[in-house]
């Protein structure tokens, strides 16, 4: 029992003492390039839906499945 003890107040006192936490500013800083990256990753997963979504029907008409539709479609 005492190992645990000891256990959890090492890991406090490295939490509070020895830890250096980022500043607010770095934080919010953080999050927005967070933010931007994924909505940059998630257009580039969009635009190559769309782009291998497109399926040829006849002469000039087209339809949208999106890759999902290729993979789970019949």
């Amino acid at each position: 029992m005492k190992k645990i003890i000891n256990y959890f107040k090492e890991s406090y006192y490295e939490l509070t003492q020895k830890v250096s936490w980022p500043s607010w500013d770095e934080l919010q800083n953080s999050s927005i390039v967070v933010s931007i990256a994924s909505l940059i990753i998630a257009l580039i997963v969009f635009v190559m839906d769309f782009t291998f979504g497109i399926q040829h029907i006849s002469f000039g008409e087209f339809i949208w499945k999106g890759l999902l539709g290729y993979l789970y479609g019949a």
